[in-house]
């Protein structure tokens, strides 16, 4: 059975309206990624890199061009239902976390599946928390954890909706090289675990060597997309 391709990138283009002028920051972009695959989207600061993130994930719409996700065409449908696609294929790994500061570590890999009203929730995040290292932590805030053991948490909600596909943006950019290897450590082995697709926007040169392919943006355009 051919390998389908989850995501696919058809000439999108981003431009922003700044102070009256039109701020082109991602210009005729077009690649796809297939399913179960290990990409990593690296380039320097201003590359675009993030807001192309942001585009396949469906955070916001392109000014040109089309996103299909899980064959599901982004730019063609609002932003609630973004959203519902988001909730059912896609996992998210931010850099600072984005944990919600009032909820312990169980109730912020809980959210997501109260959101879409499963059962166990509390059985399942249990789960997740224990498979991160982190059950004995469960009941502590995000102030009371470590950079390492935020993104941990952050990981383990991020697949609690089992996605088809992982986007993480600079996933170890604020955390120790120790740390950094934990956490790879934990997305490599969910991707192959779990069949997970795995797309990375880093700086960390390293962290994009164990990936099968490496995306280079300048300018924002793609300079060079090699694979392993």
């Amino acid at each position: 059975m051919p390998i389908q391709n989850i995501l696919d990138i058809q000439n999108v283009s981003k431009t922003y309206k700044s102070a009256g002028n039109a701020l082109t920051v991602l210009s005729d972009i077009s690649f796809s990624v297939e399913q179960g695959a290990t990409v990593a989207i690296t380039g320097p600061s201003g590359s675009g890199k993030t807001t192309l993130l942001g585009l396949c994930a469906g955070l916001d719409r392109a000014s040109s061009g089309s996103v299909s996700l899980n064959n599901v065409k982004l730019n063609q449908l609002t932003e609630d239902e973004r959203a519902t696609i988001r909730n059912r294929y896609v996992g998210f790994i931010f850099q600072n976390f984005q944990l919600m500061p009032t909820l312990t570590a169980l109730e912020n890999v809980m959210v997501p599946m109260e959101l879409r009203r499963e059962k166990d929730v509390r059985a399942r995040a249990v789960e997740l928390l224990d498979k991160v290292g982190l059950s004995a932590r469960a009941n502590h805030y995000p102030i009371q954890l470590s950079g390492g053991e935020q993104q941990r948490v952050s990981l383990a909600r991020a697949f609690s909706n089992r996605p088809a596909i992982l986007f993480a943006d600079e996933p170890t950019g604020n955390l120790d090289g120790e740390t950094s290897e934990k956490i790879e450590k934990l997305m490599f082995g969910l991707n192959q675990e779990a069949g997970t697709t795995l797309v990375i926007v880093t700086h960390d040169l390293e962290l994009a060597s164990r990936t099968s392919r490496i995306i280079r943006l300048k300018s924002g355009l793609i300079q060079s997309d090699q694979h392993a």
